[in-house]
């Protein structure tokens, strides 16, 4: 016997391709910046966070950090996705207005990466001065093999082999001299990025506008495993944590230049 559908569920499902694409099966006018811009982070609040986490944490290592990074982006990832699904069981929160929450959700999700990928860059010793350059890593790192070995062609040099490739073009990335064929490369990893976030971003998209709770569920269970992935495409792509924090951040104190509530998810 054939499996009956959820009526509200494949027109919550219509409904939430329909915020995001046109009738071509496009993103609409907009999505895209929103997405870019997304990943844009600025160094200060970078080291600002890191700060924060070393006057919590005065005697961690370099690689004690990494993994209280790690767990903080998991946890505020996870959490942000649950809490958005959760509201398609208050009453009054229509489809639509659950679709504006997801698209919000997915804005927090690529911020919350952005935060945690440029702090980890900065544990290794990657300087990301340039918020262009910065906004690159971040969607090579979400990318995976494809988006790292792009970055290695800056260099000369293929990444995916290891922490050798990864200096190289983490070093590269750090210089603030023009780099030849940058613009290229950044087209080719920001194409591929917004093609595969969408791919992806759907279906958690559409699991958060599920009514009756269902989206609590799959919105939270979604964002671990892009969360999770990302946390994998980092370690590989960084290679081994350093056995000491690079000189700028073993200085003692804190500076006065650090955010408000400074957390995963709330860059501005």
């Amino acid at each position: 016997m054939a499996k009956r559908s959820n009526p509200a569920v494949r027109i919550a499902q219509e409904t939430a391709h329909n915020a995001v694409f046109d009738k071509d099966g496009k993103p609409k006018p907009g999505v895209h910046n929103m997405l870019l811009k997304a990943v844009e982070i600025q160094r200060p609040l970078v080291l600002a966070y890191i700060r924060r986490l070393q006057k919590k944490h005065p005697q961690a290592t370099a690689a004690q950090l990494a993994g209280i990074l790690e767990r903080d982006y998991l946890r505020a990832v996870t959490g942000g996705g649950a809490i958005v699904g959760a509201t398609a069981v208050v009453p009054g929160v229509g489809t639509v207005a659950s679709l504006g929450l997801s698209a919000a959700a997915t804005v927090g999700f690529l911020e919350a990466t952005a935060l945690y990928a440029t702090s980890l860059a900065e544990l290794h010793g990657i300087r990301l001065t340039n918020p262009e350059k910065a906004s690159t890593m971040v969607m090579a790192i979400m990318l995976g093999e494809e988006g790292t070995a792009l970055l290695g062609t800056l260099s000369g040099q293929m990444a995916g082999n290891g922490a050798g490739a990864t200096k190289q073009w983490g070093s590269v990335l750090s210089k603030s001299l023009p780099m030849p064929g940058f613009s290229t490369i950044r087209n080719r990893i920001q194409r591929a990025f917004l093609k595969n976030l969408l791919k992806r971003q759907g279906t958690a998209l559409l699991g958060r506008a599920l009514p009756f709770g269902i989206g609590a569920v799959v919105g939270g269970a979604g964002n671990l495993v892009m969360g999770r992935a990302v946390v994998a495409n980092a370690k590989e792509a960084f290679g081994p944590m350093p056995d000491s924090l690079p000189g700028e951040l073993t200085a003692a104190g804190t500076t006065d230049n650090q955010l408000e509530g400074n957390t995963f998810g709330s860059q501005r």
